[in-house]
């Protein structure tokens, strides 16, 4: 099981603006902030953002952010958008993965690839 994840990025100010934007919709919050890290969850910090001067590698993976139904994965997506993301595949439904796993795909400013699902097995 995971503690929490952790990624680089390269301007915290920015990234934490569009993860503060993509996270409002799925309920969670900040959990902790300091001169170097922010961190999100609903009760406990688990989603760490950190700047330690390194350039931030995005194509290593993805994290998956799990939303209660299709409505907060649209307005998570819609939210990530609006706050710098790009789109890396709408919201829909990915029969690939199940018969009610539905996901949109989001890339954050630094390039990570953030993926907001419901309804996964």
């Amino acid at each position: 099981m995971i503690a929490h994840i952790g990624f680089e990025v390269a301007d915290l100010a920015r990234s934490a603006r569009f993860y503060d934007a993509l996270f409002f919709p799925l309920g969670c919050r900040r959990q902790f902030e300091g001169p170097g890290a922010v961190a999100y969850g609903r009760v406990d910090p688990r989603f760490w953002i950190v700047a330690r001067g390194r350039v931030p590698a995005p194509a290593y993976g993805h994290v998956a952010l799990e939303a209660v139904g299709k409505a907060a994965v649209q307005a998570a997506h819609e939210a990530g958008l609006a706050a710098g993301g790009r789109d890396d595949g709408a919201p829909g439904p990915r029969h690939q993965y199940g018969p009610r796993y539905y996901a949109g795909y989001l890339l954050d400013p630094d390039g990570y690839r953030v993926e907001i699902v419901s309804g996964s097995v």
